[in-house]
């Protein structure tokens, strides 16, 4: 049975998606002076979220299907993973406001009773309760954020030394923009190999490479590609030629790793042909079949 039979389970469209993703923004942009329950509490942000909550349900269930294949397994193993994180914040949002509900109604009770001290306590434990519900839309809210296509990639990550400005600015610039990315994989907790290191004579960097294997390292990452430039101010009471502000670039390059796909070959759609050796050489070549060529039909 193939995903598109069904009929009771579809990944949610482009077209609804971008419907809701237009409808999130106009609404973030007429609330955003306010904190995020009045977003959650939105008519359109909640008709979404029970959908996905929905879908997620459906996807966990035809995973114990026995008529799924193994493509169709990886396809709702994959939408299940994105799917778990936004159920669950849902489940747990909806499970603290009706714990803010029964304070609220205790609160009114001990209030016509005149209980000054369990309405004090009763108000305290609900006011830590509407900022955990805050915090958790808030967590939500990104999680809806849209994710491109190599978030969840590794990278590898090269920085290099200006060539034509800056001199020993540059490299002294580089090690330390180096020595922050290396700080930052740890405090992330990823794993930072370094495949390069070439240092420079004054003790800054020319030129070094890490391969950096994690969660999200290209989502956090992707935007430090590029050229940054560094000033130095010097200290005061140097010379003339000394006190100009000196400038210097370095760069940095992220490039997300491909994740391994699995390739299927018909061997009916390959041609094989071999070839013998042609003009002067040893009689054991010009005999034998010693050249192989192997053509994908379909692709040439």
């Amino acid at each position: 049975v193939g995903l598109h039979n069904w009929g009771f389970w579809r990944p949610k469209s482009l077209l609804d998606t971008a419907r809701f993703t237009l409808s999130f923004k106009r609404s973030w942009q007429r609330k955003k002076h306010q904190d995020s329950q009045a977003l959650w509490k939105h008519e359109a942000v909640q008709k979404y979220l029970e959908t996905l909550s929905k879908e997620y349900q459906q996807v966990s269930h035809l995973l114990n299907a026995d008529s799924v294949n193994d493509f169709e397994q990886r396809t709702l193993r994959r939408r299940c993973a994105n799917l778990s994180p936004i159920a669950v914040a849902f489940q747990e949002i909806k499970k603290a406001e009706r714990e803010v509900q029964e304070l609220e109604a205790m609160c009114r009770e001990l209030d016509s009773r005149d209980e000054k001290q369990l309405l004090e306590l009763a108000l305290e434990e609900k006011e830590t309760l509407d900022k955990k519900v805050n915090m958790l839309c808030r967590k939500l809210f990104q999680l809806l954020v849209p994710k491109e296509k190599y978030d969840r990639s590794h990278v590898v990550l090269e920085v290099t030394a200006g060539r034509t400005t800056g001199g020993d600015i540059c490299q002294q610039f580089t090690k330390e923009m180096f020595e922050m990315y290396q700080n930052y994989a740890d405090y992330k907790h990823w794993t930072f190999d370094i495949v390069n290191y070439t240092p420079a004579e004054i003790g800054g960097l020319h030129h070094a490479a890490a391969h950096i294997s994690g969660d999200d390292v290209y989502k956090h990452l992707k935007y430090e590609g590029g050229t940054h430039r560094v000033q130095r101010i010097p200290e005061m009471g140097l010379s003339s030629r000394m006190q100009r502000i000196h400038s210097g670039t370095m760069s940095v390059i992220v490039l997300p790793q491909p994740e391994e796909v699995d390739v299927k070959v018909d061997p009916k759609d390959l041609r094989i042909d071999t070839f013998r050796a042609k003009g002067a050489g040893g009689q054991h070549v010009n005999k034998t079949d010693s050249a192989v060529r192997i053509v994908h039909i379909p692709t040439g």
